[in-house]
């Protein structure tokens, strides 16, 4: 599958729990890290989302927030991936963030360089890669 978007995860659905308009939907990676969705009713019978099944979850870089430190902090973003600053590229405005998982997956986010200044980002900082669930794109194979 080719997709724009930088973030991929692959795994398999470990839970659905259909909603009156939405289905949530979890998926674990090999890794054992976990991805959680929203999608309609539709999307989830469409894809046949059921557990067990394959998916792979897919979130533009964009729309991935970091975090440095919790400080009692509460969000409203279901998924939240902890790891390191694995690789920091500087542009003009904008800086490429790679967040190595524990798990052996890496998450890409795209922030401003003033915002990398303000945390401090740089390669070996602890980080926290923060996503909406509605920002989950999921797709299953054909």
């Amino acid at each position: 599958m080719k997709a724009s978007a930088r973030n991929r995860f692959a795994g398999t659905v470990s839970a659905v729990r259909e909603g009156a308009i939405n289905t949530e939907v979890e998926l674990t990676t090999a890794g054992g890290d976990i991805i959680v969705a929203v999608v309609t009713q539709a999307s989830a019978r469409s894809l046949e989302l059921a557990v067990g099944k394959p998916a792979i979850a897919l979130v533009k870089a964009p729309w991935v927030m970091i975090l440095t430190e919790e400080g009692g902090i509460k969000l409203s973003a279901r998924n939240r991936l902890a790891g390191t600053i694995r690789q920091l590229i500087k542009g003009a405005v904008n800086s490429d963030v790679v967040i190595a998982l524990p798990g052996g997956s890496e998450v890409h986010a795209v922030v401003t360089n003033d915002a990398v200044a303000d945390l401090g980002l740089k390669e070996g900082v602890a980080a926290t890669a923060l996503f909406k669930a509605s920002h989950v794109i999921l797709g299953v194979p054909a």
